[in-house]
């Protein structure tokens, strides 16, 4: 069980539709605001932050101009409010070999 107001490991992101849902909607969120066209690929990491809700900090992967890149993204999901936002979303870098960030 999640501590309030800790951050902890999400396991089994990789196989979570909810998980690889809020990432696209985090790349589509980007796209949107900065008039990009970065194209989701799959999450690398996620960590979650139990508070009005919950904070999910998704690592992922997607393409710009096809170079994998890796960003990460804060979302901030209440789902009995049907509220989702993105906080926060910024590259990480390039992602050199498949698996490493």
């Amino acid at each position: 069980m999640a501590k309030v107001g800790g951050i902890s490991e999400v396991k089994g992101n990789d196989n979570s539709l909810e998980i690889d849902g809020l990432a696209r909607f985090a790349v589509d969120e980007h796209n949107k605001k900065e008039n990009s066209t970065l194209e989701f690929v799959k999450v690398l990491n996620t960590k979650q932050q139990v508070v009005a809700g919950t904070i999910y900090y998704i690592t992922l992967e997607a393409t710009d101009g096809g170079v994998k890149k890796a960003y990460e993204a804060k979302v901030w999901v209440k789902p009995w409010e049907n509220f989702k936002e993105v906080q926060e979303f910024k590259p990480l870098g390039d992602v050199a070999a498949e698996g490493c960030t």
